[in-house]
């Protein structure tokens, strides 16, 4: 099976859209305004050499790159890019593919060299989109996922069980795809720092300290194993979210109102589309200078609009009074059609 990652993508679009551009470096963030609060989107190779990463403050971006070229989101133009690159993936012969998100799909193949494959899958890409990808070969979708940052940019790379911890042995916890810092972390206060000490680890030792499914799953990262089948059932969303980072503080009770019922009914609009009733809302509130905290409930079903709104303003009765706020976000879970394949809606800000 193939992991198929489209390189620099959002910035990749805007290059396209501005062929000027090419090889300056180019932030994508909020509405282009490195002086607004507003976080970096993605940035290309370019900007990344100077330390600007996805997540990070557009002002501490500026200062790293006073020359980079800033620009804002236009999510429409990376939807139909992306919809342009899940088209052509499926076109390939025998292709089955499972979208992860606008820029990256998994493929299953039947072929008996899957380098060969992965060129001519790449080639096709470029000459339908324009667009470059990168592609991760793998016996199990860990493998493939893994091996698609090995690949880059524009290349392939081959994981399987023979060479998984020749070269991912020594590499720490947080590099494997579902770990990261937080859970990279907890395995450190375990005493497990690398991949391999995760793959050796007793999965139920790491049950105390990350539950009965979870602690088997970590280890189940740690040797790479996992699912060997391509799922290209139809992705459903659990739930949609919108946030807000306001350019000045919020301090005012009827302010922070305003904002809840404002993303309230952006959500709802989106929720509206899906033809399923909410169950449950999350809060998340950044305060400044920059700490978060979140609030959840889950909700009775319903797609009563007021009901809803009433519940989010419930929730905003945890907001600590007094504490300037600079984000405001909220998410609405829906109920899951027996048949889905469940997923998580892409969205900017770490819901």
């Amino acid at each position: 099976m193939l992991h198929v990652d489209l390189d620099q993508f959002i910035a990749a679009v805007e290059v396209l859209r501005r062929p000027e551009l090419a090889g300056k470096p180019v932030i994508v963030g909020g509405r282009g305004d490195p002086t607004e609060r507003a976080v970096v989107s993605t940035a290309s190779y370019e900007a990344r050499a100077f330390g600007v990463g996805s997540g990070m403050p557009l002002r501490v971006a500026a200062r790293k790159v006073p020359d980079a070229v800033f620009l804002p989101v236009d999510e429409e133009a990376y939807l139909a890019a992306s919809e342009s690159v899940m088209s052509t993936l499926r076109a390939q012969p025998g292709a089955v593919v499972q979208v992860l998100g606008w820029d990256e799909a998994f493929v299953g193949i039947d072929a008996g060299d899957p380098e060969a494959y992965a060129r001519t899958l790449q080639a096709a890409v470029l000459a339908e989109t324009r667009l470059h990808c990168s592609v991760g070969i793998g016996d199990t979708l860990i493998r493939a996922k893994n091996a698609t940052d090995f690949g880059k940019p524009a290349g392939t790379f081959r994981l399987t069980e023979e060479n998984w911890l020749d070269v991912m042995g020594a590499k720490p916890t947080k590099d494997l795809w579902g770990v990261g810092n937080k859970i990279s972390a907890r395995l450190a206060k375990l005493d497990i720092h690398t991949v391999a000490e995760l793959a050796a680890a007793d999965p139920q030792a790491l049950v105390p300290e990350f539950g009965p499914k979870m602690g088997p799953w970590y280890a189940t990262l740690g040797r790479g194993d996992g699912s060997r089948e391509v799922d290209d059932t139809p992705w459903v969303a659990r739930g949609h979210s919108r946030e807000t980072t306001f350019q000045t503080n919020l301090t005012d009770p009827e302010q922070v109102r305003g904002a809840v019922e404002q993303l309230t009914a952006e959500v709802l609009r989106d929720v509206a589309a899906e033809g399923r009733p909410v169950i449950g809302l999350t809060l998340k509130v950044r305060y400044a200078p920059f700490t978060t905290k979140t609030h959840a409930r889950k909700i009775p079903e319903t797609f009563d609009r007021d009901e809803v709104l009433a519940r989010a303003l419930d929730l905003a009765g945890a907001i600590e009074d007094g504490r300037p706020i600079r984000l405001l976000g909220l998410r609405a879970e829906m109920t899951m059609p027996d048949d889905a394949r469940k997923g998580h809606t892409p969205t900017r800000g770490g819901w």
